[in-house]
């Protein structure tokens, strides 16, 4: 099955075009531009979109702009191609990409979204108390390294490629492929235009 998966929920963006498991192009860039990489897997990959068999998104939990960003993406692509879709969570990328790791991505306002039993969370970065030894991953490790770090957390450096939730990973777990529209995001909060309005 020839899949192209993205997420655009963190500030990095990242892409991947998987046939049956292998990866045959994989692209990140800033999350403002990442959309852009979607067409140019396509084009060096010499794959025309009918070829095209799904579609898997990052659903977040990550900043709302991006997450929105790449699920209307998925959304207008899925109609233009009659292809199916598939979400994945942000986090669980992450978790993927470097198991046995804690996935933690900035969330910006002094927070951070992460995992707590399996389930998504937004927590402010000192409620984060991994055991220690245990590593953490994502753009919210690196932000609040020093923290972790003196709590016991293993962080990897700051360019590690386990800190961004790779696409390739998002095609690995993909499992139920369907309408688009029944794909929905993580919000963990209230984006902050509904907070200023309120």
């Amino acid at each position: 099955m020839l899949i192209l998966a993205f997420d655009t929920a963190t500030d990095v963006a990242t892409s991947a075009l998987v046939w049956d498991g292998e990866v045959l192009g994989e692209r990140s860039s800033r999350a403002a531009t990442g959309i852009v990489d979607v067409d140019a897997l396509l084009r060096r990959g010499g794959f025309r979109e009918g070829q095209l068999e799904g579609l898997v998104v990052g659903t977040g939990p990550g900043r709302f702009t991006g997450l929105r960003m790449g699920l209307v993406t998925a959304r207008a692509l899925a109609f233009a191609l009659d292809v199916p879709v598939a979400g994945v969570s942000t986090l669980a990328a992450l978790a993927a990409g470097a198991p046995g790791a804690v996935p933690v991505v900035d969330a910006r306002r002094r927070e951070v979204f992460t995992l707590v039993d399996g389930q998504p969370r937004c927590l402010a970065p000192d409620e984060l108390r991994p055991a220690p030894g245990t590593t953490v991953v994502g753009d919210g490790a690196v932000r609040y390294r020093a923290l972790l770090e003196a709590h016991g957390a293993l962080v990897p450096p700051d360019e590690d490629e386990r800190n961004v939730p790779r696409a390739r990973f998002h095609a690995q777990l993909a499992a139920e492929f369907g309408c688009a529209e029944l794909v929905r995001p993580i919000y963990l909060r209230v984006p902050d235009a509904e907070r200023a309005l309120a």
